[in-house]
């Protein structure tokens, strides 16, 4: 079988340049993430920040209204919307250029119309969490989009077990990028990440990883760097790398991997994000 190769920092240096001194933000995109169900607001407003510290030139998120003020007193720079139903993201849509879905989404029927919704626009995904919970129940392949299951929703995508999924993981990260298009990361230790022309693997990261939220803050970050125009495959791979040396840095710097929480990552993706095209 195969061996995938290794995701290095030399890989992105050449598009993690500097600014040019006029940028604006219109040039760096509109990343829209779509979810947050009641109890579920933190997911959505993870994923907007982290979207926002790698970059993204606009973060805007569709959620229940009651989440509104939780997130906008958070963290301001999100532009957060209520929505209803299906129908309340059009115009959230029409204006995005990357969409994140699943993030704290739930599988109620609120969750199905966004869900059905999102899966009717054009715009490149990132699919994540319950998006991927309801795709397992309706099956469908695109080449624009990532998915980011952890093994469990790798599981349920392939109809097959957890176990079968870790026993091995090269096999059924293949077969989910076969079947469903796209990007595949299948997260978890050694991160892989399945393009139709390559199989890539992380080294980086850590057990302090293993908490809520983490997948959030990979979602967005990924969402962000797809809205500055990377493309599927180096958003998946700079995204897990990114996502994976900032939990490094977090729990060496914050006095270990017990306890990490997913925000403490998003100081050090603001400052990796920065130092990429710089010595490691």
């Amino acid at each position: 079988m195969i061996q995938p190769t290794t995701i290095q920092l030399d890989d992105f240096r050449q598009l993690l340049i500097p600014r040019a001194r006029d940028a604006h933000k219109g040039l760096f995109g509109h990343a829209l993430i779509v979810g947050g169900d009641h109890g579920m607001t933190g997911a959505v407003r993870l994923a907007g920040e982290a979207a926002l510290r790698v970059g993204a030139g606009l973060v805007s998120v569709g959620t229940q209204a009651e989440s509104i003020t939780a997130i906008i007193s958070a963290r301001p720079e999100i532009m957060a919307h209520a929505v209803k139903t299906g129908k309340d993201l059009i115009p959230l849509l029409k204006k995005a250029s990357v969409i994140v879905l699943g993030t704290g989404l739930g599988q109620t029927r609120w969750s199905q119309q966004l869900f059905k919704q999102v899966l009717s626009s054009t715009q490149t995904k990132v699919m994540d969490a319950d998006a991927l919970n309801l795709l397992a129940k309706q099956a469908k392949k695109s080449e624009n989009w990532i998915l980011t299951p952890h093994p469990g929703e790798a599981a349920r995508l392939l109809g097959c077990t957890v176990k079968e999924i870790q026993e091995n993981r090269i096999k059924a990260v293949k077969a989910l990028q076969k079947h469903y298009g796209g990007v595949v990361v299948l997260k978890g230790p050694g991160s892989l990440v399945c393009s139709n022309r390559s199989l890539r693997i992380c080294l980086a990261g850590n057990p302090g990883m293993a908490s809520g939220g983490m997948g959030d803050v990979l979602s967005g970050v990924i969402g962000g760097l797809l809205a500055q125009h990377f493309n599927l495959q180096q958003a998946a791979e700079c995204g897990v790398y990114l996502h994976a040396v900032a939990a490094d840095k977090a729990a060496s710097l914050r006095g270990g991997e017990r306890g990490l929480l997913a925000s403490d990552l998003m100081p050090y993706l603001h400052q990796l994000i920065n130092e990429s095209y710089m010595t490691e």
